[in-house]
């Protein structure tokens, strides 16, 4: 390639202005669906309606015996901690680089999240789990960052010799799958997000799998209270004198949330194809650019693409600085090139350096991080360019141009020096 980059002064490989990725996909039957719950209910105070529409359709794709619906995903793994009996002083073993609810739970909980090192992609590295357990250990919770599934056999061995319960955070992995074995099923209970831009999405909202009848009624009891409790905790069960109250949270989902995720459920297997088409193509193309590393699938593994990611290699572009790189891809107007950010390695968070300012007198102050404690995550990160993933035949023009953008800024890497 002989034309000059947008960053110095040349044509733009892309050149439709952004945003080039939206999600979720909204078109007339969405609306009509939303539109036709603003006349039946705003409010869904049991399990009725579109809330158990949506729950028996999660239980149905996932083949799991309880779907429960929460605000949001953060408020989804609250509640799975609390219905796995996680006290406080317990410890729960969690990757150190993941979205930050992934863990901070806890600290409501009065638990401890201990940070485990990851792996180059990013997820809970199997290897490392057993040397932080101790007679406090109580979980292991993964996380399948970006969508693609952790080592699940390895980590439920692991935790299964030690007698922990495992847990799953799939909140960028809805549909992704080892073995044919759906992400969020491998353990007692899993929670995911149905934020903006995930897989599956409700603009907002959460929600919580499991088979176990024991943490369906301690989930009812966390986010739910009075007449869902009533109707789904048995009498005679110990939490149902509770019914009325719960544990005082309310966590539930709005109805025009669920309407819109239940719209999209039905179509979620259409996108995630959609999206492996596209992978398929960014991946072979991009793993030829010099300075970009394809992150792999093991055999068996299928991601859910919430986010393909590449491994800059400085080394094979002179020294070229990862930001230089990134400024040149969005001149280039391929801006859905993005780095990580909120997503990063926790210790490098003040919630957990300094947790006692917000949480006096926490028990995690035995458990103090500092910026280098996980080499192999923090080095991950810093060298972490992601992409989201399009799931149009239409969108492949896009994906093209993304392409020619980055080989473009390879090629003429040395302009940049």
């Amino acid at each position: 390639m002989t034309s000059t980059l947008a960053l110095l002064g040349g044509k733009p490989e892309v050149a439709a202005p952004g945003p080039h990725f939206t999600w979720p996909p909204i078109d007339d039957t969405t609306r009509a669906k939303v539109a036709a719950q603003l006349e039946e209910a705003i409010s869904v105070p049991d399990r009725s309606g579109i809330v158990a529409e949506l729950e028996d359709g999660l239980q149905d794709y996932f083949g799991v015996r309880h779907a429960v619906t929460t605000s949001s995903g953060t408020a989804a793994l609250h509640a799975t901690y609390w219905a796995s009996r996680i006290e406080p002083g317990a410890e729960v073993i969690v990757p150190a680089w993941t979205f930050h609810a992934t863990a901070s739970p806890l600290f409501h909980l009065r638990a401890v999240p201990v940070l485990c090192e990851t792996l180059p992609d990013g997820n809970i590295d199997p290897n490392r789990v057993e040397e932080l357990i101790t007679p406090r250990t109580r979980a292991v919770m993964v996380t399948h960052l970006w969508g693609k599934p952790a080592d699940m056999p390895a980590l439920v061995s692991a935790a299964n010799t030690h007698d922990l319960v495992v847990l799953e955070d799939g909140s960028h992995a809805h549909g992704a799958s080892i073995a044919g074995q759906k992400v969020g099923t491998f353990g007692l209970a899993s929670a995911f997000s149905l934020n903006g831009p995930k897989p599956l999405s409700g603009g907002e909202g959460g929600f919580v799998l499991t088979d176990d009848d024991d943490i369906y009624h301690r989930v009812i009891t966390l986010a739910h209270y009075n007449k869902r409790a009533k109707t789904e905790i048995p009498q005679g069960h110990p939490l149902a004198r509770y019914a009325v109250t719960g544990a005082g949270l309310k966590l539930r989902i709005h109805p025009l949330a669920a309407a819109i995720a239940q719209d999209q459920l039905a179509r979620l297997d259409g996108y995630l194809g959609g999206r492996a088409e596209i992978a398929r193509y960014l991946t072979g193309q991009l793993a030829r650019i010099p300075g970009l590393e394809v992150t792999e699938m093991p055999t068996g593994v299928i991601p859910s693409w919430y986010g393909l990611t590449l491994t800059y290699r400085p080394d094979e572009l002179g020294g070229l600085p990862i930001e230089r790189f990134h400024q040149a891809l969005i001149a280039e107007g391929a801006t859905e090139f993005d780095r990580p950010g909120s997503t990063c390695p926790m210790n490098q968070l003040a919630l957990y350096q300094h947790p006692a300012s917000l949480f006096p007198g926490h028990p995690h102050s035995h458990r103090r991080y500092r910026t280098g404690d996980f080499p192999v995550a923090e080095h991950a990160h810093a060298h972490t360019i992601k992409l989201p993933v399009w799931h149009r035949e239409q969108d492949l023009e896009l994906a093209e141009q993304y392409v020619r953008a980055a080989i473009k800024i390879s090629d003429h890497h040395k302009e940049l020096l």
